[in-house]
């Protein structure tokens, strides 16, 4: 029986058990019958959002400050908590569903929980407020980029300003719907997105726009001061219209395709006011054009079109004004701009119906986004969908429907078994990719936008990669799953930067069970390169860097797979000046498949100082029990210049990413630089003839610490060009006061110029070895050129 220890996969018992006990002491979880699903009483399929008003019912009625009575209210709470945790996070969410809680060992969340106050008044703010779309990192990309005007919120349940703000926004929110996107986005749950976005004070509000930059809101947060804020990025206009311009508008309106929306106001009835014509502009941007008539000054057009009291009359493209009725205007009652809106779009055409016999020719020639019906399509967005040929325009994305049940054979042929929507990229129906995202306009905007310009297409039996000797990247998952839908984006993105070296294919388990069995795939998403007969799995964090980090590494290996034999060679019997660091692991092993992608990476940044390898002890069992290997992933880094080759030190660190491990790798590189006394940084530094990099710094400061094995790397990189030295500016504070320090650790350069330095120097402000190595070469460049100069100077002088 296998037990698991600090992440760690363990197999001697008694050497592990007391560790154990501690282990579920410390994260407080308690073995449930139950899968985190069950316990929040949700289905896999959940969003986020679902998964969190699932939490905060629960937690309102299991937290133990409601049940003092209950002795097992406490555990119970834990469960919940930490099943909330896990799935919220879209990284530990696939690997629970891929491991269980196998595969969460390294991450110790849900340990403790908030007061129920705070679950009753402080969480998930906004998660019922239909008008305000709660916006995740997942989703928040493809909303600002959608081509929509967005407002969003960025707050933290624990900012009482958030909560003060939190009923004016809702009443916002329900002005400015449909015309605006109002959104939300808590800080709390998406710490990261915040971080990216400059987001540090709460709340924080910002308008975004395709094509312009983000813009903070400082002014008052009444509701008159934020639709007033809003609507100066609102571009429509409404155009007044009088006897000069209205015949030629209406005429030109048939060969334009857009119709005419009209107020005309008379001192008798009510008129739209110029905010509701505004609104009205905004919400019907591209689709029709807004415009009004003052009867007091128009007069005879107004008696001539029979308006004898304020109305508003819709004038589709091509409508006559000798018979308004059979010329199809129509006048409408309402004074409201979302009934407007939706009568108006009610009237609009529908999309373009494909046939079988069209639908091949259509899809060779021009980029499309169809939807695929069958039989009646579903009512309850299609007003909104018809702003989709306006949002696509500059993509060139025609947009149009095809009905699966005139001709079943065409939509089976593209595994197409239940209305959805596909983009064509204009090759005709071999290259495409079915939309497996929120049916919303933004998300379907955003879809076609960067499908049309990837390279990833949907596969099936028929275009599934075989023994090509393209490689490709497919990724095996199911429509339901929410890390799945998040991970396509990220694909979509990758696949730019591989064009003609790697191609990307999406395969469906839901449909094609058969295929994905035949593949051994047991949890989605799974992401998988076929290299003919090599078949490589992706175990990293669903991002695009990331992806394209483990192509990269496959291309060009950053670790060395070692067996028995190849071991003994390169790392018993290394050189003097090697340093090896080696991965002893099983593949079965959650916390060594968590392991696998931050090991890789970690041999990136180590490469040229570190050579690192992995042992697979599966394979070499008795190997890896002869050398002592107790646990899986065991981490050994073999130093240089030791007496024995198997003289090595384990790593016991808790942390296992890829920083972490290199920072304590770093620290076994042998010192190149110089330690200086007050006296030798005179003699050599000031009125030496080389250049200097110092590393000022103090003994008791963990900044400095940290920094130590990176300037030790600097030092190595530089060596040869600039000599690297270290003052104590504790034992030597008058040197490091005369040279100007004020924080530790501070870097500065001397170069040499011809004459003694200056004991200032010049302050480099950076803690990276790239980044300071980048920058002295920029300076050494510099001095040189300005030597040549001297020196040609100098001669012409002489001539």
């Amino acid at each position: 029986m296998e037990f698991l220890a600090k992440g760690g996969c363990i197999r001697d018992w008694e050497r592990t058990s007391f560790f154990f006990l501690v282990l579920i002491h410390l994260i407080a979880l308690v073995c449930s019958d139950k899968d985190y699903y069950s316990l929040l009483e949700i289905s896999k399929e959940a969003s986020n959002r679902e998964i969190r008003q699932a939490f905060k019912k629960l937690a309102l009625k299991l937290h133990p400050d409601k049940n003092q009575n209950d002795p097992d209210a406490h555990e119970n709470f834990l469960k919940i908590n930490r099943a909330y945790e896990v799935l919220k996070d879209e990284e530990l969410r696939k690997k629970y569903d891929k491991y269980g809680e196998k595969g969460l060992e390294d991450h110790q969340q849900g340990g403790r929980y908030e007061s129920w106050h705070y679950y009753r008044y402080d969480f998930g703010i906004y998660d019922d407020d239909p008008e305000i779309i709660t916006l995740d990192r997942g989703e928040f990309d493809a909303a600002v980029n959608s081509g929509e005007l967005w407002f969003i919120n960025f707050y933290s349940p624990r900012c009482s300003h958030c909560h003060d703000l939190a009923p004016t926004w809702r009443e916002f929110a329900k002005e400015m719907d449909g015309l605006i996107r109002i959104g939300a986005v808590n800080c709390g749950d998406n710490r990261m997105l915040c971080r990216i976005k400059g987001i540090n004070s709460y709340p924080s509000l910002y308008v975004f726009k395709t094509g312009m930059n983000p813009v903070k809101y400082y002014g008052e947060r009444s509701k008159e001061s934020l639709m007033s804020f809003a609507m100066q990025y609102v571009t429509s206009t409404v155009t007044e219209l009088w006897a000069g311009n209205f015949v030629n508008a209406i005429q030109t309106s048939f060969a334009s395709g857009v119709g005419w929306l009209i107020t005309f106001c008379t001192d008798r009835g009510d008129c739209l006011t110029s905010q509701t014509r505004l609104k009205l502009a905004g919400m019907l941007e591209g689709l029709v054009n807004v415009g009004w008539m003052d009867c007091d000054t128009q007069g005879e057009l107004c008696d001539n079109l029979d308006i004898s009291s304020s109305t508003t009359a819709y004038f589709p493209p091509g409508a006559t004004l000798s018979n308004k009725e059979k010329g199809g205007v129509l006048f409408l009652n309402s004074l409201d701009a979302k009934e407007l809106y939706l009568e108006v779009m009610q009237h609009l055409p529908d999309f373009e119906m494909l046939s079988a016999a069209s639908l091949e020719d259509h899809l060779a020639h021009h980029r499309w986004l169809i939807f695929f019906q069958f039989g009646e399509s579903d009512k309850s967005n299609e007003h909104e969908f018809k702003k989709l040929n306006f949002l696509l325009k500059d993509e060139h994305i025609q947009v149009g429907k095809f009905d699966c049940l005139s001709t079943p054979s065409v939509c089976s042929n593209l595994y197409i078994y239940k209305p959805c929507l596909a983009v064509f990229k204009g090759k005709g129906t071999e290259d495409y990719e079915i939309h497996h995202g929120k049916s919303i306009l933004y998300d379907i905007v955003a879809f076609a936008k960067e499908s049309v310009n990837s390279h990833v297409i949907t596969l099936g039996p028929l275009n599934f990669p075989g023994k090509e000797k393209e490689p490709w990247l497919v990724d095996f998952f199911a429509p339901w799953c929410p890390p799945c839908r998040a991970l396509l984006p990220e694909l979509r993105k990758a696949s730019k930067h591989l064009t003609g070296q790697l191609k990307f294919g999406t395969l469906d388990c839901t449909i094609h069970e058969g295929l994905c069995n035949m593949h051994n795939i047991r949890a989605y998403p799974t992401t998988v390169v076929f290299n003919q007969s090599n078949v490589h799995e992706y175990e990293g964090h669903h991002s695009a860097e990331q992806i394209l980090e483990f192509i990269e590494d496959l291309m060009n290996p950053s670790v060395v797979v070692l067996t028995p034999d190849t071991f003994s060679a390169l790392v018993k019997r290394r050189k003097q000046d090697e340093i090896w660091m080696v991965d002893f692991y099983a593949p079965w092993c959650g916390p060594c498949q968590a392991l696998m992608p931050q090991w890789k990476r970690m041999a990136r940044l180590l490469n040229g100082l570190i050579t690192v390898g992995s042992v697979d002890c599966q394979k070499y069992f008795s190997f890896c029990h002869q050398e002592n290997i107790q646990g899986y992933p065991e981490i050994r880094l073999f130093p240089q210049k030791s007496n024995t080759g198997h003289h090595y030190y384990s790593y016991n660190g808790w942390h296992r990413d890829s920083h972490s491990l290199r920072s304590w790798a770093l620290g076994y590189l042998p010192q190149v630089s110089v330690d200086l006394t007050p006296q030798s940084f005179t003699e050599k530094v000031l009125n030496g003839k080389d250049h200097w990099v110092i590393d000022f710094y103090a003994p008791w400061c963990g900044p400095c610490q940290n920094f130590a094995p990176e300037f030790e790397v600097l030092a190595k990189t530089v060596k040869g060009k600039v000599k690297a030295g270290k003052v104590d500016c504790q034992a030597y504070a008058h040197t490091c006061q005369t040279a100007g320090i004020r924080a530790y650790p501070t870097v500065k350069f001397y170069p040499y110029q011809g004459a003694k330095k200056n004991v200032l120097g010049e302050h480099i402000d950076s803690r990276d070895a790239k980044g300071i190595a980048d920058h002295l070469t920029e300076r050494l460049q510099v001095i040189q050129n300005k030597g040549k100069r001297k020196k040609s100077s100098r001669n012409k002088d002489e001539l």
